[in-house]
């Protein structure tokens, strides 16, 4: 899930989310500037007893194919700070993977539409494959 403004989810659709993840789903959410706030908001009321906890660069997320030493990479600027993940654990288990601060999905578009350069886009696929082969193999 992307997005730059609220996020806002009903009663049913959080206890339908909370039932997907803690039954073997797992989410990734990319901040793409602006969304923050809400998104933390609504993971504190589908998981009230869990925190967003920021994940170690050690973590099996940054190499489990591609090997991203120092965390995210920094695919778009908006207010300076680094990329951060975070994530929600259950059962010991990575559940909601969230990226702050990185805007992957701008290097996941179109060439055209942010002008990133080919590093940073091929920073971005590499980077989505492995939250993809992380979901699938966890």
């Amino acid at each position: 899930m992307t997005g730059h403004g609220n996020v806002r989810f009903t009663e049913k659709e959080r206890e339908r989310l909370r039932t997907y993840l803690t039954g073997g789903g797992f989410l990734h959410a990319d901040d793409n500037y602006g969304m923050d706030a809400s998104f933390r908001r609504e993971i504190e009321k589908i998981f009230p007893d869990k925190e967003l906890v920021e994940l170690p660069f050690d973590h099996e997320i940054f190499h489990c194919f591609y090997d991203f030493p120092h965390g995210l990479p920094k695919i778009h600027e908006h207010d300076g700070k680094p990329a951060q993940g975070f994530g929600i654990f259950h059962e010991g288990r990575l559940i909601i993977f969230y990226t702050y601060e990185c805007d992957l999905g701008d290097g996941w578009e179109d060439p055209d539409v942010h002008k990133d350069p080919p590093e940073k886009r091929e920073a971005a696929l590499k980077m989505g494959t492995n939250i993809i082969i992380y979901a699938m193999t966890h």
